[in-house]
């Protein structure tokens, strides 16, 4: 008896769902039936038979793509309207990462995300926490006579993102932090006062800032992260060099969240001892 009235039950949410997108469309009878390649009188059936019959599937899809509607939906097997590639494009956005400190489209996340936690897994070291004398070493050969202005610009930006309601973890391979103090791979050529700077800087930050700002180091050998940040519950993006990726589903960002906190869980350093290494790294032969 219970499954006679499910049936019912879906044959009527069916019609009432194909009635509601119909009249969000515009669409009549009579134009469906065309787009369709039904009979009127089918489609007329469809939206007034009280009995706990479903169309076959053939028809249910060929309403469900002349209404730009999922099949799902129409079935009542789905809460959500949106066809499969409407969904796509919802939950996932391809922008471009332009070579800049902050642009538009991070800060706008960030602000948006402001009170959610943000979990982040940067591409060197984290641009939130470097001294000017270091993002000029990075970022001038690319911004050329604009990089004073640009710099100017995002360091208000980056006080604002230190300074937002949000907790901040972020979690990086130890051979990042290494390979700055010894100035080596990517920082090859970067000079030691800059590096004792940033070094000091590090430190003071992390310190002043715990526990809302948490740091820790990973063993890359063990472990592997692109590029990402999380934001809340709100989105996950990844970092692709010349483009981002993001992602709105929460299915992916509670995917991407896990992955994160694994990294944190099981990190070789842990926010607590990060300062202490930092202390250390500036006795190393730099």
């Amino acid at each position: 008896m219970e499954i006679d009235i499910d049936k019912r039950l879906r044959a009527k949410q069916f019609r009432e769902r194909l009635s509601r997108a119909m009249s969000s469309r515009g669409i009549s009878q009579s134009a469906l039936a065309r787009q369709t390649g039904v009979d009127r009188s089918t489609i007329s059936q469809l939206l007034t038979d009280q009995g706990a019959r479903l169309p076959n599937a053939h028809v249910v899809g060929s309403c469900a793509s002349a209404l730009g509607v999922s099949a799902d939906w129409l079935l009542s097997l789905s809460e959500r309207p949106e066809n499969a590639a409407e969904l796509l494009a919802s939950s996932m956005a391809v922008s471009a990462a332009p070579r800049a400190l902050v642009d538009e489209q991070i800060f706008d996340w960030h602000r948006e995300a402001a009170g959610y936690k943000i979990r982040h897994v940067p591409a060197a070291l984290p641009d939130m926490l470097k001294t000017r004398a270091l993002l000029e070493w990075e970022y001038a050969p690319h911004l050329g006579r604009s990089a004073d202005q640009a710099i100017g610009a995002s360091e208000d930006r980056l006080a604002w993102m230190r300074q937002a309601q949000s907790d901040y973890e972020i979690a990086m391979p130890t051979y990042e932090l290494e390979s700055f103090a010894q100035a080596t791979g990517y920082y090859e050529g970067l000079p030691l006062e800059i590096r004792l700077e940033q070094l000091d800087h590090f430190e003071q930050i992390c310190t002043q800032l715990y526990p809302r700002l948490r740091v820790y180091l990973f063993d890359a050998k063990r472990l592997f992260s692109s590029p990402l940040t999380i934001f809340g519950p709100l989105l996950c993006v990844f970092y692709a060099g010349s483009h981002y990726m993001a992602f709105r589903d929460r299915e992916r960002v509670e995917t991407f969240t896990t992955h994160f906190d694994r990294l944190v869980r099981e990190a070789d350093l842990t926010a607590r001892q990060f300062p202490e290494k930092l202390r250390a790294y500036k006795e190393y032969p730099l």
